[in-house]
């Protein structure tokens, strides 16, 4: 229509050190729902290039990380999409995108800890034991609150 103006499309990007708070705040509210683990402002800064975001209209709207443990292997965490933007497909997007990085950097295998199996399920995931991750996994995992029984199941991508 002539003179109408179109709502800019969600746009997907690398994370800027700008956007460290408004990950921080995204990750925060939905840790306070308990659907994920909090973050610490400052890991977020310490990680910022591990992000991928999306950005609605100017706004950060969700987030995913993609972390390196091993030589082999990666992890994808901090996935939130905030509330009003869900069941867009915005999360898997982004978690499709920390995948592909990953295979650019010749990464054979990625995990997660979730507390949302199915979806990662959807997305090739299976369920294995946490015993099969690197150690490195642990020393994180014993600085957090709900350590030992967090309730997240480690899941894992192979052969990408």
């Amino acid at each position: 229509m002539p003179g109408s103006k179109s709502k800019p499309q969600a746009r997907l990007r690398k994370a800027v050190v700008a956007d460290a708070k408004p990950i921080y705040h995204l990750i925060g509210q939905s840790a306070q729902k308990s659907e994920m683990l909090a973050r610490s402002l400052s890991d977020i800064y310490e990680t910022i290039r591990d992000f991928h975001m999306c950005e609605d209209d100017g706004r950060v709207v969700g987030c995913c990380a993609l972390h390196m443990t091993w030589d082999d292997m990666a992890e994808i965490r901090s996935v939130i999409v905030d509330g009003s933007s869900r069941g867009k497909g915005i999360g898997t997007a982004l978690v499709r995108r920390c995948i592909a990085e990953a295979k650019g950097l010749g990464i054979a295998r990625i995990f997660v800890l979730t507390y949302i199996p199915l979806y990662f399920q959807r997305l090739g995931f299976r369920e294995v034991s946490k015993d099969v991750l690197p150690h490195k996994v642990w020393s994180e995992c014993v600085k957090c609150t709900k350590f030992p029984d967090c309730g997240e199941t480690a899941m894992i991508l192979e052969k990408l």
